[in-house]
């Protein structure tokens, strides 16, 4: 029995196995398909163990156009998908545009027939557990919108990732022409803290307002038929989400009053280079699904739709991402097809590391034998929100080596019977001989500053703060007071006690 209960063995977890988001260039208006798309649609649905059919998402309601950062071009679905909407923010669901669970044929966001059916699971807000950042040109430089007044440039969805600059609180205005990359970037209304998401658990204000919209929520997705119901989708922080689930099951039992039958998260690894971090980052998210699982019986598992590789070197998972920076190894613009490259660790690019990843889902159970994950979806875009090409179809339409692997990984993990075989990395040349040994250089001394001191925060952008203030990834300021703890983190630097700096965390 777990710390809230007992697992309800009456229960048959439902099973989405892999699905599918962005451009579907397959799929046309009359509903045909290519010969490569129909091969992705007959491999997808198999995995549905619940509805037999194939798992789309968007971030929205319902299908619709697709954002100026694609090709352009409709979301056309075939009666072979199934629909999971989703409320991006933290505010109460809008009941007028949300469909009804189970509909086949219902009218999409522009007002087309769609022959798809509508999920049976709602999902919960996008990535508030993360500041985030502004997507397009401005993409890891601008971390909050402009304040009332403030003198701030536009940021533009379609330009080139990473070429314009934020002002230098690092703010921009990313509501006329773009959008970001989550809901932890922006305000809320009524909560009085700039940007209160990513550390809402420790403010009564937040956790209040964002509590009584999601009871809304929940009443809403009832009234409409919806069965399941995930926590909110968050980028990094697993404790975040267990704090969510925490508050949403207290004194609740089902959806009907908040309590979610899901848990969500998201995952991507940096700079082509998966085996410095990445996955033993994404082994973390599993083993905290399980605990959860675990401490909440009722849970049926996690909604894993947004998987990929940024383009970006980043020194911890909620660093703000710069595509093409300075210390990165595999920058997109110099690699063919702007994807990654074959390396000792992913000997067949992305195929390799998709494959990985599938195989790590599959041994993710609960001591009780449930799946940890039952949903599971790529990020099929290319360079879009900072990553690389992540599309599993070549430009002439072809499915590509990621799309081949992304079917037989997930065929397997659905099946529970082995993944396909990794294929070895070249064969190393002989060892060199050992290097003549240098003296190390003089270390620079630390920087010491007083308590209150303006400082710069430990993050690409150098970003100012003072004192008992928090840094944009969630660290306190450098020159924070020792008895400082309110930010999520603890500080990366310590020029305040030279002695204690570089916290890892």
């Amino acid at each position: 029995m777990g710390a809230y209960g007992a697992v309800n063995t009456s229960l048959v977890q439902p099973f989405w196995g892999c699905g599918m988001l962005g451009s579907m260039y397959g799929i046309h208006k009359d509903g045909s398909t290519t010969p490569a798309m129909q091969t992705v649609i007959d491999g997808l649905k198999k995995t549905n163990k619940h509805n037999g059919k194939v798992t789309y998402w968007n971030w929205n309601y319902a299908p619709m156009d697709n954002d100026a950062s694609t090709k352009g071009g409709h979301q056309y679905l075939t009666k072979d998908f199934v629909f999971m909407p989703e409320n991006w923010g933290v505010g109460p669901a809008e009941g007028r545009w949300l469909r009804t669970a189970n509909e086949a044929n219902f009218l999409d966001s522009n007002g087309v027939v769609c022959p798809a059916t509508m999920a049976d699971i709602f999902l919960g807000a996008n990535e508030p557990d993360i500041l985030g950042s502004c997507m397009g040109d401005m993409m890891g430089s601008c971390v909050g919108p402009c304040r009332q007044g403030e003198s701030c440039p536009v940021a533009h969805l379609t330009a080139r990732q990473g070429s314009a600059k934020a002002n230098a609180q690092g703010h921009c205005d990313c509501w006329s022409d773009s959008h970001a990359t989550g809901s932890g970037f922006w305000p809320v209304d009524g909560i009085s803290v700039y940007q209160p998401l990513p550390t809402c658990w420790k403010n009564q204000q937040c956790i209040g307002s964002i509590m009584g919209s999601w009871k809304k929520t929940a009443a809403t997705v009832v009234g409409k038929g919806y069965k399941y119901l995930t926590a909110p989708l968050v980028a990094v922080n697993m404790g975040w989400m267990e704090s969510f689930v925490t508050a949403a099951c207290n004194g609740c039992s089902d959806i009907s009053c908040g309590c979610p039958t899901h848990v969500g998260w998201h995952f991507y690894a940096n700079d082509c280079q998966p085996e410095k971090g990445g996955y033993a980052d994404f082994q973390k998210k599993l083993d905290a699904t399980v605990v959860l699982m675990e401490k909440f019986p009722h849970l049926q598992g996690a909604i894993v739709n947004e998987v990929g590789m940024l383009n970006c070197a980043m020194d911890t998972a909620d660093a703000a991402c710069v595509p093409g920076g300075p210390n990165q190894k595999y920058p997109a613009e110099q690699q063919p097809n702007h994807a990654c490259p074959s390396t000792p660790s992913l000997p067949q690019g992305l195929a390799s590391f998709v494959e990985k990843l599938l195989s790590m889902v599959s041994k993710a159970k609960t001591s009780d034998g449930r799946r940890a994950v039952v949903g599971f979806t790529w990020f099929n875009l290319d360079m879009s929100g900072g990553t690389y090409n992540l599309q599993i179809f070549d430009n002439d339409g072809s499915l590509n080596q990621l799309g081949k692997s992304y079917l037989s990984a997930c065929k397997a993990w659905a099946d529970g019977t082995p993944g396909p075989t990794p294929t070895p990395g070249p064969t190393p040349g002989p060892a060199p001989g050992p290097p003549v040994p240098t003296p190390p250089p003089t270390p620079a001394p630390k920087p010491t500053c007083k308590v209150g001191d303006v400082v710069e925060c430990p993050d690409a952008c150098a970003h100012k703060c003072a004192g008992n203030q928090c840094c944009p990834d969630g660290s306190a300021c450098p020159s924070a007071s020792e008895d400082f703890h309110g930010c999520s983190k603890p500080k990366k630097s310590d020029c305040v006690s030279p002695s204690q700096s570089e916290v890892i965390v």
